[in-house]
């Protein structure tokens, strides 16, 4: 990682240790790939001479690691190799670390002429003309000098982010895998939704459904011959039609909540609120319209934990907090009282992971054993 914050103090005096850092690095590249270089050309003896050489600038190079640690603030991995050696990035860093001390060595050289000059016009040894000229000189040698400085500087932080961290590259690369996770995370929630789905038709309604036509079929029978009978029938048959309708409207409402889209998230929460088991306490914080597609994720966010901490946790109580600042990102936190343990790993915290990874979001699970669980979504709201 590059970037730490550091004073503009440290971070030149860590240009200038970087100067100082380069003699070193260049004496061990020349006196020792010097007695070498015989060994470096036959290929048998090659990889052993590319190996003392190799072994000898690690050193050096942890140095210049250290370096860029202290002074500017980079965090690297610690395991991570770079993309190249350690004698290309010593070779690169030596070079642009006596450039730099040459670029520094001018520009002192022309701090010293600009004393001179201005304790020169102070004794009126320059004319009019003769000033300007060499005001004119001064200012473009020290627009190239801060121009190259800041150039190498930018250089020495590139060099150090692809040997010591993750390079462009690796990161697109790391970019496409987690993409490509998330897509058959996604995938695979949508098929175990759909699943599910099916068995709530299947062993819910269809069942009730079944039930519902042998008691009318049962009422049409006997209608004749006991009117009292068919009335009781067809009122069971009234009850269970009215439980299936409610049913049905429970798969719909797990299937896609059409409130999302009439009246948004929080509406869609407070139905949530409505038929849960347990007493839920939703604190909404957010002033603005959202994208819908984070109000999607995060609606099925609230309802899959806390159908969860109904169904698992032996919870007595639910709170759920759903905030985002302007330009932020939409904060979703569910807790409950229930005994903890919940498995990240299981199928409903899988799918929701996958859901929220696909919007570039991080899902958190904290469920230690007793309790209490808490589960909070980032979702980026761009």
């Amino acid at each position: 990682m590059i970037g730490g914050k550091r004073s503009r103090a440290a971070r030149a005096v860590g240009v200038a240790a970087g100067c100082a850092s380069a003699v070193p690095g260049l004496l061990y590249l020349v006196g020792t790939g010097v007695p070498l270089g015989a060994l470096l050309l036959w290929p048998r003896t090659r990889a052993y001479a590319l190996r003392i050489l190799t072994g000898g600038a690690r050193p050096l190079v942890g140095l210049e690691r250290r370096r860029r640690e202290r002074f500017f603030g980079d965090r690297f991995p610690e395991a991570y190799e770079g993309e190249g050696d350690a004698l290309r990035y010593l070779a690169v860093r030596s070079w642009t670390g006596l450039v730099c001390a040459v670029v520094l060595a001018l520009l002192g050289f022309g701090l010293v002429l600009a004393v001179l000059l201005v304790g020169g016009v102070v004794r009126g040894a320059f004319g009019p003309a003769e000033l300007l000229a060499q005001l004119v000189l001064g200012g473009v040698l020290l627009f190239l000098g801060l121009q190259g400085l800041s150039a190498l500087t930018a250089l020495d932080a590139r060099l150090a982010r692809e040997h010591f961290g993750p390079s462009e590259r690796e990161l697109l690369r790391r970019r496409i895998d987690e993409l490509s996770v998330s897509r058959a995370a996604v995938v695979r929630a949508v098929d175990a939704e759909r699943r599910r789905i099916e068995r709530d038709l299947h062993d819910g309604v269809q069942q009730r459904l079944v039930a519902l036509a042998m008691l009318i079929g049962r009422a049409r029978r006997g209608g004749g011959r006991d009117p009292e009978r068919a009335a009781e029938l067809l009122g069971q048959a009234h009850r269970e039609a009215q439980e299936v309708l409610a049913e049905l409207r429970e798969v719909a409402w797990r299937a896609y909540p059409s409130a999302l889209d009439s009246l948004g998230l929080e509406e869609a929460l407070g139905g949530v609120a409505q038929r849960c088991a347990l007493p839920l306490r939703i604190a909404y914080e957010v002033a603005g319209p959202l994208p819908r597609p984070v109000e999607t994720a995060a609606y099925f966010v609230v309802s899959e934990a806390v159908t969860n901490a109904a169904k698992h946790a032996d919870a007595s109580a639910v709170s759920v907090r759903v905030a985002a600042a302007p330009g932020g990102p939409l904060l979703v936190r569910i807790e409950d009282d229930g005994r903890g343990g919940a498995d990240p790993a299981g199928g409903g915290l899988t799918g929701l992971r996958g859901r929220v990874a696909a919007l570039d979001g991080v899902l958190r699970i904290d469920s230690p054993l007793g309790g209490p669980t808490t589960i909070v979504a980032e979702l980026p709201c761009v």
